[in-house]
């Protein structure tokens, strides 16, 4: 039986020089290809383990979570789609980070994937300007724009490949970029 890996990346690197919509772009890429690469080449139990007690975050949720966030932002958010949840929330709102235990890796690399390209798609012919209207979990709401998506989930995206980095350290020793 051959033990499941996660794939290799060949990450993309940001631009130095470009309009803004590109260099927006190439940085959330720049980011999307990091996370992928901190997984890269582990088994799914290396994916599934925790980083350190208290906290039960793990590079699967992370992946999972990725996927949820870039589906609620561009898609459901930004474009507009009615869409429905990628995983269950009924009983945990962080389902995506926590619910693991049965969750095929391979199955959030491919979700990941997809969610990846159907953002892309989602909002290649919106202006960075475009405007929706969302609401907070206070109730309240608040006016965003796409270019507010994108720096958002840049910082999303900056801030998990944060813990993605330590988590890979503690898993094998790797670090660095």
């Amino acid at each position: 039986m051959t033990t499941w890996r996660a794939p290799e990346v060949d990450r993309r690197h940001e631009p130095y020089v470009a309009e803004e919509r590109d260099m927006l772009q190439g940085w959330l890429d720049t980011h999307r290809d990091t996370l992928r690469l901190k997984c890269a080449g582990l088994t799914a139990d290396q994916l599934r383990t925790p980083s350190v007690e208290p906290s039960g975050l793990t590079l699967l949720g992370l992946v999972r979570h990725m996927a949820d966030v870039e589906r609620w932002w561009f898609r459901h958010h930004a474009a507009g789609l009615e869409l429905p949840d990628l995983y269950d929330y009924s009983a945990d709102p962080d389902a995506d980070l926590n619910d693991i235990a049965d969750a095929d890796p391979a199955e959030a690399f491919a979700t990941l994937h997809a969610e990846i390209e159907a953002a892309d798609r989602a909002v290649a012919d919106l202006p960075l300007d475009h405007t929706f209207v969302s609401r907070k979990r206070d109730g309240s709401t608040h006016e965003i724009s796409l270019r507010w998506v994108y720096v958002h989930m840049i910082e999303e995206y900056a801030r998990h490949n944060g813990h993605a980095d330590l988590i890979r350290e503690r898993l094998d020793g790797v670090t660095g970029s």
